[in-house]
């Protein structure tokens, strides 16, 4: 499901849930008719939402709601909803939309009791893996089976973790980490793996257990209260490559940490210097992580070792650079009130969810009205042999006795036998054991019965919940809203290179370069020290001469940098009337600098290429902006005033 689809329109933002009301037809568009019921409600869901005050008056309200709807209409006249892609769409929004229903609130709640008692804890364990896929034969199983066997007599036996490990575990990490995975907590593996973590006491190994990568031993090295998660800001030079000096980066780093001893502002410093992109505005400031969940365990260990708020790490080197961190602030572990929804989130995600839309499918048996046909069942039961546990049994050929109605749900689903007996076909995969064939038989088609309530239940969701017909109506408009304007506005502003051009070039005075100086920009936080690489550079002196004479006994008392800038850039704007040269001093955030103009290149207008990104952005918005009024023309539009009078009193209440 793409991100964007979901900004498409205001609209389909939170459902609003609202109580029956009398429906009338609010307006009509080529005679398609829209309703009051609609209208109101969608109005109602998104009072809160809108900052534009002018969307919360109705009259111009309905003028966008017509919009909308004019838009929806021009996507079913292209036939828009028959694309391949807007039906895959439109299902995978409903597949994830009906999660939300698939519910079993005790087991659910079970789950997130589990999850946040594993929570107190981090584990360190390490593990050896034997690959087998989930669909393996029952011959590859049981190899790999015999082989974790095997390994873990070795290891009852007293040999050591870490040398068999390295002889014969299949993860491709062991080569480096020697099978060890480090300390996590809930979430972090998959489930089966976490459960074999948290109930194998320390220092000892679980039997073997399965995954879906294959089958696993696990050691478990320690046991520790979970640190919880930490919020820290970080300076970060990156390595140099080969062909780089070696020791640039060290010195750098080891240069802005005695000037953050000398009293300078970490955040500013990390502004100026970092060369983490996505932090350095920012201050340094990175987003709250855990254990585990960076890619450096040492990283990780100097930012939770960290005590006090704004305590400052020394430089410390990682396999991506070097560093100094910041504390900001520690999140413990919060209690279960506050972290219930996020675990109930997470375990939605996760694999324990299947234990609650197995319960679900109890709860539904009992509801609904389940009727199996034991006489079809029977036949069915006698064609299947034991080929099947060798993966070659076949569907039999078409066999009237075969043929009918296996299973009924509530007197209107009627499940033909040959959907159950394609299901065991394919279910010669599963490398199921259960034997003689009848039983095996009896147990595929409980599963099946499972799989038919809870299918039936889903496509009826529509039927039992109103709110989540509504939801859907909506992502059923959006889509094809989105669809459309693919088509007739961001495809076309991107392909009509000729229409880009002349819109381009009708407002080219949107698109200028402001006056740019390529430049060095020294600062320091001493006056004096400033004033003196101000004299440095107007005789002509280089930044090496500058900084070997200023940063003198062991003091980072002056910095630089250089590049291209707009006049107004950076502290650049601070100044006046900048031009070729070195300029006056000017202080800004307790800080002083000075700059050497080299040369300048005057404003003046862009080329297309040069801005092409925000010229297509633009003319994008351009064309939607008088997409409407194109609409009004191609669609016949009548409102129903006297209906809408009803409702503006209705609303105004």
């Amino acid at each position: 499901m793409k991100i964007s689809r979901l900004l498409v329109f205001v609209f389909l933002i939170t459902p609003y849930f609202l109580l029956a009301q009398t429906k009338e037809v609010l307006f009509s568009i080529d005679n398609n008719p829209y309703y009051t019921d609609e209208f109101v409600r969608v109005y109602k869901k998104n009072l809160d939402l809108v900052k534009d005050d002018s969307q919360k008056d109705l009259d111009k309200y309905l003028e966008l709601f017509i919009g909308y709807k004019l838009k929806v209409e021009k996507a079913n006249k292209l036939g828009l909803q028959n694309g391949n892609n807007y039906q895959n769409e439109l299902k995978s929004y409903r597949n994830q939309l009906s999660k939300n229903y698939l519910n079993d609130s005790k087991v659910t709640n079970e789950l997130i009791q589990e999850a946040y008692d594993r929570l107190q804890q981090e584990v360190r364990a390490s593990h050896i893996l034997v690959l087998v896929d989930e669909g393996a034969s029952p011959a590859d199983t049981l190899k790999a089976y015999q082989k974790i066997t095997a390994i873990k007599k070795r290891l009852d036996a007293g040999e050591d973790f870490i040398t068999v490990a390295q002889q014969t575990s299949e993860d491709p990490s062991v080569k480096e980490n020697n099978g060890d995975l480090g300390y996590f907590s809930a979430f972090r593996m998959v489930y089966p793996f976490e459960n074999a973590a948290y109930h194998t006491p320390v220092g000892q190994v679980s039997k073997p257990f399965r995954t879906r990568f294959g089958y696993h031993l696990v050691k478990v090295a320690d046991k520790r209260a979970n640190r919880g998660e930490v919020t820290v800001a970080h300076i970060m030079l990156l390595k140099q490559d080969e062909n780089g000096p070696k020791e640039k980066a060290k010195s750098t780093i080891d240069a802005i940490y005695q000037k953050i001893q000398q009293g300078e502002s970490f955040e500013s410093l990390a502004q100026q210097f970092s060369e983490d992109k996505s932090s350095a505005s920012k201050g340094g400031i990175l987003q709250r992580f855990g254990s585990g969940q960076l890619s450096s365990e040492e990283f990780e260990n100097v930012a939770f070792g960290l005590k006090e708020r704004q305590q400052i790490s020394a430089p410390f080197e990682t396999q991506f650079g070097w560093h100094i961190v910041k504390l900001i602030e520690k999140h413990p572990v919060g209690s279960l009130s506050e972290m219930k929804s996020e675990l109930e989130d997470k375990i939605k995600r996760d694999e324990r969810s299947l234990l609650i839309t197995n319960s679900l499918a109890k709860k539904l048996r009992s509801k609904y009205d389940v009727n199996k046909n034991l006489t079809l069942l029977s036949k069915v039961k006698s064609v299947v042999n034991d080929k099947f546990y060798n993966q070659t049994w076949e569907v039999p050929a078409k066999n009237n006795q075969l043929e009918g109605v296996v299973l009924t749900l509530n007197k209107v689903k009627k499940v033909n036998s040959k959907v159950f007996l394609d299901y065991i076909s394919s279910s010669q995969k599963g490398n199921i054991k259960t034997k003689p064939i009848s039983r095996l038989v009896d147990e595929l088609f409980e599963k099946f019965t499972d799989e038919q309530v809870l299918a039936y239940y889903n496509d009826n969701l529509e039927n039992e919940f109103p709110e989540f017909r509504y939801v859907m109506d909506e992502y059923r408009d959006g889509l094809l809203l989105f669809d459309l304007m693919e088509k007739e506005i961001w495809n076309r502003a991107k392909n009509d290179t000729l229409a880009l051009n002349t819109y381009f070039q009708d407002n080219i005075k949107n698109y200028q370069w402001k006056k740019r100086l390529q430049a060095d920009i020294l600062s320091s936080t001493d006056l004096k020290i400033i004033e003196k690489a101000q004299k440095f550079l107007k005789k002509g002196k280089s930044l090496d001469y500058i900084k070997a004479e200023l940063n003198k006994d062991g003091k980072v008392n002056i910095i630089s940098k250089s590049g291209l800038y707009e006049i107004d850039a950076d502290v650049l704007s601070q100044f006046n009337n900048l031009s070729k040269g070195v300029s006056s001093i000017v202080s800004k955030d307790n800080y002083y600098f000075v700059v050497h103009v080299i040369d300048e290149k005057p404003s003046g207008n862009k080329e297309l290429s040069e801005t092409k990104g925000r010229v297509i952005s633009d003319y994008q918005q351009y064309l939607e902006n008088h997409w409407v009024d194109e609409l009004k023309k191609e669609f016949s539009i009548k409102v129903n005033q006297d209906v809408f009078l009803k409702v503006k009193n209705q609303l105004s209440k």
